[in-house]
């Protein structure tokens, strides 16, 4: 699969773990180098601010899209090449889709699960074909993962789409995995 552009889906706040930053830090440099387009929500604050200012640090192409109402609070990131202004969150998140090849999460807040889970759902109903990565930093994402293994087990989720899922707690190694990714196949739920 060719990976032009992924959407990265990441805290508006800092956290209280200095290795969020240094791990955001790090993939914005290596999409930077590797030639991939970031496309974000548009923040400059938190670690959205630390992604975009990373892969500009590294020559790399930013595209944020955020709604009217973040903006006008002044969120949004000056220095990046491209930002698109939407009205709506839900407008944002299909926006973004729409630009990306494939999807990354790092850790971050109720956003960041509600972006990360559309995109899933999407590709498990077959509408998008995209590889979904997360950077599972010191272990962020470790009770989520034991849910979606917890709702695998109770027959809720089938091993197709369990496994869909790329994860990773190394930057460079989720990114390698992504770019050799398979495409998915448009296959449903249900099939």
């Amino acid at each position: 699969m060719n990976i032009h552009s992924i959407q990265v889906f990441c805290g508006a706040r800092m956290g209280n773990q200095e290795a969020f930053i240094q791990a955001t830090q790090a993939l914005g440099s290596i999409l930077a180098q590797k030639n991939i387009k970031i496309v974000y929500g548009g923040g400059q604050v938190g670690l959205m601010g630390v992604l975009a200012d990373a892969a500009l640090r590294n020559g790399g192409y930013v595209t944020g899209v955020i709604p009217t109402f973040l903006m006008e609070k002044e969120l949004g990131h000056k220095a990046i090449q491209e930002m698109i202004v939407v009205e709506t969150m839900h407008e944002r998140k299909i926006r973004m889709a729409g630009l990306s090849d494939a999807t990354i999460a790092l850790p971050g807040g109720f956003g960041t699960m509600d972006e990360v889970f559309e995109v899933l759902t999407m590709v498990q109903l077959g509408k998008i074909t995209q590889p979904v990565g997360i950077l599972n930093v010191e272990g962020f994402y470790d009770p989520l993962l034991v849910q979606m293994r917890r709702m695998h087990d109770a027959a809720l989720l089938n091993n197709a789409h369990l496994q869909m899922l790329i994860v990773s707690r190394d930057p460079r190694e989720l990114v390698e995995k992504i770019l050799e990714a398979p495409t998915l196949p448009l296959t449903g739920k249900w099939d």
